[in-house]
């Protein structure tokens, strides 16, 4: 169900962005991704990794651009989230380039 959620919800906000910052489809995308996020790894969990010291800063840029798109103004909002988003995510880019790099190492994928 998180999966899916979390799928739902990276579709509506890659629509809402191709309907010119369509703010409905947008805050409905945040809505369903948190709730996926929630249901994959947990309420505490989700908690924990929301609001650890470090993290606090792309924290409160994440839920205040989501804040922002739900008062109707989606492109400071998107704007204020992906740098919440960078910033919240940012010890995880470095693993998943690497698995990107990764991908060159399989024996059909290399050929192509």
């Amino acid at each position: 169900i998180g999966v899916g959620l979390v799928g739902f919800g990276l579709f509506f906000l890659l629509f809402g962005v191709l309907l010119y910052f369509d703010s409905v489809l947008l805050a409905f995308g945040n809505l369903l991704f948190l709730t996926g996020l929630v249901f994959i790894i947990g309420f505490r969990r989700t908690f924990t990794f929301f609001f650890q010291r470090p993290k606090l800063k792309g924290t409160s840029f994440f839920f205040g651009g989501l804040l922002v798109v739900l008062m109707r103004w989606p492109i400071l909002g998107m704007l204020l989230e992906a740098y919440g988003f960078i910033s919240l995510f940012r010890s995880f880019f470095p693993v998943a380039f690497g698995f990107l790099g990764s991908l060159a190492n399989i024996p059909l994928l290399s050929q192509v």
